[in-house]
């Protein structure tokens, strides 16, 4: 399971979860992501502060950042890149996923060629 962020991302998820008051468990606070039915492509993601994962997530080590993966999301996120865009019209993290064809205009919702996967069914 590859998932790659930017050195921005990076720099903003340790900051974010340093300043994260909602977990005390500092040996396994992460950031959890996953893929659910919805948004306006089919797929829509999703990115949590947790100390708390889920027994079947995967773990991923970057840099200074634990990443958990959903284990159900994992084929629809393999190769991701996780940015973070900083300007004046688009501030926030930007999802980079080589398994979409298609992403509605927010960035945050994609669809895959046949909208099948062993992630979670879409619409």
């Amino acid at each position: 399971m590859t998932v790659t962020l930017t050195e921005k991302a990076e720099f903003r998820l340790r900051a974010f979860l340093a300043g994260s008051a909602a977990d005390t468990n500092d040996a396994t606070k992460g950031i959890r992501i996953s893929v659910s039915d919805g948004g306006c492509s089919g797929y829509e993601y999703a990115m949590d502060v947790t100390s708390k994962p889920q027994p079947e997530d995967l773990v991923i080590q970057q840099g200074k950042v634990t990443i958990y993966v959903d284990a159900k999301s994992a084929p629809l996120l393999e190769g991701i890149v996780i940015d973070f865009i900083d300007g004046v019209l688009e501030s926030g993290f930007k999802f980079i996923n080589p398994n979409a064809t298609e992403t509605c205009g927010c960035g945050k919702s994609f669809k895959t060629a046949d909208c099948q996967s062993a992630g979670v069914p879409c619409n």
